[in-house]
């Protein structure tokens, strides 16, 4: 544990020219460069061949969540322009209740430009459908480096879901340092994106063509899927000179019972694309866990906290640890498994349900890097050396890996 909290993030640095950071993806998805890492070995393929390098009868996990137009921009009456950026819902609290409300919600929200905001009210002109109506957004309290935000607007016949799509913007990687453009608002979504609450796309996912998702049904592949919400924190960079210091995000997650079936009937093994359905499997072990020590626990108390990896030694297999949620949700009659969580994966982290991953190429110094890392202990450098050298596109709209270690 100690020696996890006390990793140094500098030595997970690595020259990342500009040149190679992808700007916009390929023309054809499924045409992006594969490389492909089993077993301490490195190859490259096209994304298109991923099916023959997969066993038949395996299962494949997918994070099916939806990048929502989480950008909103106001102008004041001094012409000072401000950007309220939509992180999580408050009230009510529950994405989809938040996306179905009529006349007003409050959201947490990063605030672009906040000194010019001092209080009051902004507000703005929209159209939807040929019909104009006013948004208006009104500060709230401090929580961190987010705000409260009330939003309202007076027409109750479209929803917040309808506000956003007309007056938000997708909110496109920091690093990639251009405006949105039209085309990103399908280039940004993966083609099995259902459960709008992204402010970030799970981008492994990107590559992912029908072509592609029919030849793995073809190959006897089975295709899961699960929602984690991807907050900004996946870009928050590591500012503490070792992890001990850094604060890991809340992300929302939601498992249906059908997943935890057919997980356990693949004796608790999976091939997870992106680092998004890694977080959340793995989490799942650790509520497994905590079930274990406490059926009755509550709601909150299935949160994964940042440690609780490094900190809890029970070890049960992968199959119990399901079996103990799957339990749980049929005392309560659930049929969905809604809980957070912050987990941080990094070198010294046992995996426990995770066996293969599909993911593209991080940012140096990112705790994605050290969950990679922790995969293929320790070899990253080895993948990353022969992507840089061999012309591979790196983050968002990069190419992709598969890693069997």
């Amino acid at each position: 544990m100690n020696d996890t909290r006390h990793i140094k993030i500098s030595e997970f640095d690595y020259p990342l020219p500009d040149e190679r950071i992808a700007k916009f993806p390929l023309p054809v998805r499924d045409e992006s460069k594969l490389l492909v890492y089993r077993h301490g070995k490195v190859s490259q393929d096209i994304f298109t061949s991923l099916p023959d390098y997969l066993p038949k009868g395996s299962l494949m996990i997918f994070n099916n969540t939806k990048v929502i137009q989480a950008r909103l921009h106001f102008r004041k009456e001094t012409g000072a322009l401000i950007e309220v950026f939509c992180l999580e819902p408050i009230q009510p609290n529950d994405y989809a209740l938040s996306f179905q409300q009529t006349r007003q919600c409050s959201w947490l929200c990063m605030i672009g430009n906040l000194k010019k905001w001092k209080g009051g009210t902004l507000s703005r002109e929209i159209e939807i459908k040929g019909k104009k109506l006013i948004l208006t957004a009104t500060r709230g309290e401090c929580r961190g480096t987010s705000h409260w935000v009330d939003f309202k607007w007076n027409d109750a016949s479209f929803t917040f879901a309808d506000v956003l799509e007309v007056a938000g913007e997708l909110p496109i990687p920091p690093y990639l340092n251009r405006a949105t453009q039209e085309s990103d608002k399908e280039t940004y979504q993966t083609v099995y994106s259902k459960i709008k609450g992204s402010v970030a796309a799970p981008t492994a996912g990107l590559h992912f063509t029908e072509r592609v998702l029919n030849r793995l049904r073809e190959q006897g592949v089975e295709l899961e899927e699960l929602t984690l919400h991807v907050g900004a924190g996946t870009f928050k960079p590591v500012k503490s000179e070792e992890i001990e210091g850094h604060s890991m995000h809340t992300e929302y997650i939601s498992v249906h019972k059908h997943t935890l079936e057919k997980l356990i009937a693949h004796g608790g093994e999976a091939i997870a694309v992106g680092t998004t359905s890694v977080r959340t499997l793995e989490s799942l072990y650790y509520i497994g866990v905590t079930l274990l020590q406490n059926p009755d626990a509550s709601e909150e108390a299935l949160h994964v906290k940042q440690w609780v990896p490094y900190e809890n030694h029970i070890k049960i297999n992968a199959v119990e640890a399901l079996r103990q949620i799957l339990d749980y949700l049929n005392r309560h009659e659930m049929e969905t498994l809604h809980t957070s969580t912050q987990i941080i994966i990094a070198p010294g982290y046992r995996y426990n349900i995770v066996k293969a991953m599909i993911t593209n190429f991080h940012q140096p110094k990112s705790t994605l890097l050290l969950l990679v890392s922790a995969f293929v202990k320790g070899d990253w450098r080895t993948i990353y050396n022969y992507a840089l050298a061999n012309g591979f596109r790196f983050l968002s709209y990069g190419d992709s890996s598969l890693l069997i270690p």
